[in-house]
C-alpha cells in the first residue's frame, strides 16, 4: 500500500502562465487555489509537467501576441496546454494558429478551466496531506494581496472591449468580500489592493444591496465597503478609481487614516474632444477643481493616473492642452500608452489614425514632461518621515514602498537600517534623497 508522501509525489503537477492586470492575477489564484484542494501540484517548469494553463491577456494587440508566444513555448516545452483568460472569448484567435491545444475557455470560466484540467490530468487527492489554507493560494507575496470586488464593466469606452471579453458589472456582496478580506489580514496579509475594472462604480448592479456582516447590514456602496475595510488593521489602496462625483466622499476616510491616502484614477486625456470620441465616464470639467479639494481635505493624498496619447484624431492643440493639464494637476504618479488599434473597439473608425511617428514623439514629450513633475513632489519627501512596507529585504539596503506606492507600478524606497528588515515588516523610514522615481532614507523606527 503506498504511504502518504508516494501519493502526494504521485499528484499530477501543472505548470501556470498568468498574464496581464492584476485582476486577471486574481483569477489565476482562485483556479489554482481550487486545483491545489484538489491535490494538483504547481511546477515552474513547463517540461516534466502534466500539463500547463496559460491565463491570457486580449486587451492589446501587443498583449494578445504575448499570450500567443506564451502559448507557443508552453506547447513546445509541454504539448498539453489549457487556455483561458480575456483572450478565450474569441477562441478562434488562439486555435487558429495552435489547433492542438487541449481547450480554450473565456475570462472568469474556472469551472470549466478545472472540467478541462480533470479530462487531461485526472486528479488524485490525498485529503490528509493536501491542505489549502483558508485565504486559498496567492501568487502575490506574503504581505500584500489583490482583492478583486466586482467583475466586468458597464462603461464603453471606445478604446476599451474589457465588457466584451468579460461582460458587464457583476458586484460581488460586500459581505463576501470583507470575509475575504478578513482571511488574507489574518494569514498576513498587510496591505489590500482593492480592484476591478471600474471600483467606484461598485454595487450598482446590485442596487447596493445590504448584506450580513458580523452584527450589522453592509451596503455594497463603494464608500461603505472602503470604510468596513478600513476596520480589518491593513492598509487599503484603492485601484481603477473612475472619477464620479461620489468619490469624493472617500477622501475623508483617507484624511482620517481609514484607508490609505492614495487614489489611482485612469484620468486618460484632458482634451474635451479626445474625451468625448473616448467616451470616457463622470464629468471632467471640473477635474482640477476637484483635485485641489481633494488636497485640501488630506494633504498627503497620493494621485495615480493613466492616459493615452496618439487617439485617433488628436490633434497638436489636443496634446497641448493634455500638457498644460498635467503642469496643473501636478499628478504624483503618472503611466502612459501609446494608442493601438485594438480589433474590435469602435475608437479605430471614430477618426484618422495620428502617424506611429508622431505618436512617439508625443509619448516621449509626455513622459519628460511628467517625470519633471513626480521628481519635484518627490522631492517635498525630503526630510519627513513616511511608513514604509518591505518588499525585498537585504543585509545593510531593503526595498520597500510607501502608503503613496502600489506594488509594480510606483516608486520604491531604498531603506539603510542598522538591522536586517524582514519581509513585510512596516517602519519609520526618514526620506534623505529622491531621484526621479524612487526615495532613500534610514530606518528610523520598527
Amino acid at each position: 500500500m503506498p504511504t502518504s508522501k508516494t501519493a502526494k509525489q504521485a499528484a499530477p503537477q501543472v505548470s501556470f502562465v498568468s498574464l496581464g492586470c492584476p485582476k486577471a492575477l486574481v483569477d489565476s489564484e482562485r483556479i489554482i487555489t481550487r486545483l491545489r484542494a484538489e491535490g494538483y501540484e504547481l511546477t515552474r517548469e513547463h517540461k516534466g509537467a502534466d500539463l500547463v494553463i496559460v491565463n491570457t491577456c486580449g486587451f492589446l494587440d501587443s498583449a494578445q501576441a504575448e499570450s500567443l508566444d506564451a502559448i507557443g513555448q508552453a506547447l513546445a516545452e509541454n504539448g498539453k496546454v489549457i487556455v483561458t483568460g480575456c483572450m478565450g472569448a474569441e477562441p478562434e484567435k488562439i486555435t487558429g494558429k495552435y489547433p492542438n491545444v487541449l481547450a480554450v475557455t473565456g475570462p472568469q470560466q474556472y469551472e470549466s478551466v478545472v472540467k478541462a484540467v480533470h479530462k487531461a490530468a485526472p486528479p488524485r487527492h490525498d485529503p490528509f496531506v493536501d491542505l489549502v489554507p483558508p485565504e486559498g493560494i496567492k501568487l502575490t507575496p506574503r504581505h500584500y494581496a489583490y482583492l478583486k470586488i466586482s467583475e466586468g464593466c458597464n462603461n464603453r469606452c471606445t478604446f476599451c472591449i474589457i465588457p466584451k471579453l468579460r461582460g458587464d458589472l457583476v458586484s460581488r456582496p460586500a459581505a463576501d468580500v470583507l470575509r475575504e478580506a478578513e482571511r488574507l489580514v489574518t494569514a498576513g496579509v498587510k496591505e489590500l489592493l482593492v480592484i476591478s475594472q471600474d471600483t467606484s462604480a461598485y454595487g450598482v448592479d446590485i442596487k447596493y444591496a445590504a448584506s450580513k456582516w458580523k452584527d450589522r447590514e453592509v451596503r455594497a456602496k463603494f464608500l461603505d465597503l472602503s470604510r468596513e475595510l478600513g476596520t480589518l488593521g491593513a492598509w487599503v489602496r484603492l485601484h481603477y478609481v473612475y472619477p464620479y462625483p461620489h468619490v469624493d466622499d472617500v477622501i475623508p476616510l483617507m484624511a482620517d487614516g481609514i484607508v490609505l491616502p492614495y487614489l489611482d484614477i485612469p484620468f486618460q486625456h484632458a482634451a474635451p474632444g479626445v474625451l468625448k470620441r473616448m467616451k470616457r465616464p463622470a464629468a471632467q470639467a471640473k477635474t482640477l477643481e476637484r483635485i485641489a479639494r481633494w488636497r485640501e481635505l488630506c494633504p498627503d493624498i497620493t494621485l495615480r493616473s493613466t492616459f493615452i496619447v496618439g487617439f485617433p484624431g488628436e490633434t497638436d492643440a489636443d496634446f497641448e492642452t493634455l500638457l498644460e493639464w498635467l503642469d496643473e494637476a501636478s499628478l504624483d504618479r503618472v503611466g502612459c500608452f501609446r494608442y493601438e488599434p485594438v480589433a474590435g473597439a469602435t475608437a479605430n473608425d471614430l477618426a484618422d489614425a495620428v502617424p506611429k511617428d508622431v505618436t512617439e514623439e508625443r509619448w516621449h514629450r509626455f513622459m519628460a514632461r511628467q517625470q519633471a513633475i513626480s521628481k519635484k513632489r518627490l522631492k517635498r519627501k525630503v526630510g519627513t518621515r513616511q511608513q514604509v512596507i518591505i518588499d525585498e529585504a537585504g543585509p545593510t539596503v531593503a526595498k520597500g514602498r510607501t502608503r503613496g506606492d502600489a506594488p509594480e507600478i510606483d516608486g520604491s524606497v531604498y531603506v539603510a537600517s542598522r538591522r536586517p528588515l524582514r519581509v513585510g515588516e512596516i517602519v519609520t523610514v526618514k526620506i534623505e534623497r529622491a531621484d526621479e522615481y524612487d526615495l532613500h532614507g534610514t530606518a528610523t523606527g520598527f
